[in-house]
């Protein structure tokens, strides 16, 4: 287990089953970027999947949901296993911690403006993704400002990848009380709201820290 500040704490990656993968994927041949950037292609297939998602019916909604869940979930296991065939696997690369931080700009751009766009709320899906950018340039913020990553939330990468995913699934039920993207609605306002208080949240740390310092 590495202890690194400036590395997002995850207790899965302390699991036997991602060390497994994980030492698959050192083997396989596959650079860390390379799993970066596939992080990106998964996150568009969700934001894809939730945008046809929201203006579909029937049996073809309930798939794309569920299909916009999953690529949600690989989206996060290619983040999870890119730092760490980086790191336990030994692969660093001079470049690879541009590919750590722009390909989860990238996702949350592309998932949240999908939902969005599916909802018929494309302003709302934009808002929640440039709040969710705008946490982890706080992030980094304090970074250059010598301090150690703050990965708080309330809603940080994972916890926004959380409301999304549930969301999707809840979604499944809305025929049951004649509704119809309300429940993904909510999820984008919650992330949008969760995202500034978490901004404000790092932002305020980062002052009060280089005030003491």
């Amino acid at each position: 287990m590495t202890n690194d500040p400036d590395r997002r704490p995850l207790s899965s990656r302390d699991t036997g089953w991602a060390h497994a993968i994980a030492r698959f994927l050192t083997t396989s041949g596959l650079s860390p970027n390379q799993i970066s950037i596939a992080s990106m292609v998964m996150a568009a297939l969700a934001g894809i999947a939730f945008w046809r998602a929201g203006l579909a019916d029937g049996t073809p909604r309930a798939v794309l949901f569920i299909v916009a869940v999953l690529f949600c979930q690989l989206r996060l296991l290619c983040n999870l296993f890119d730092g760490m065939v980086a790191i336990e696997g030994d692969k660093r690369s001079a470049d690879g911690a541009f590919w750590n931080e722009f390909p989860d700009r990238i996702a949350d751009l592309l998932i949240f403006g999908g939902a969005g766009y599916g909802v018929g709320e494309p302003a709302l899906g934009w808002a929640g993704a440039s709040f969710a950018i705008l946490t982890a340039y706080t992030r980094e913020l304090g970074r250059a400002c010598g301090l150690p990553a703050d990965f708080s939330g309330p809603m940080a990468k994972q916890h926004r990848m959380a409301t999304i995913s549930v969301a999707g699934l809840l979604s499944l039920f809305e025929p049951l009380w004649g509704g119809h993207n309300q429940v993904l609605t909510v999820a984008l306002w919650l992330i949008v709201i969760g995202a500034i208080v978490t901004t404000l949240r790092r932002a305020i740390r980062i002052v009060r820290a280089l005030r003491v310092g």
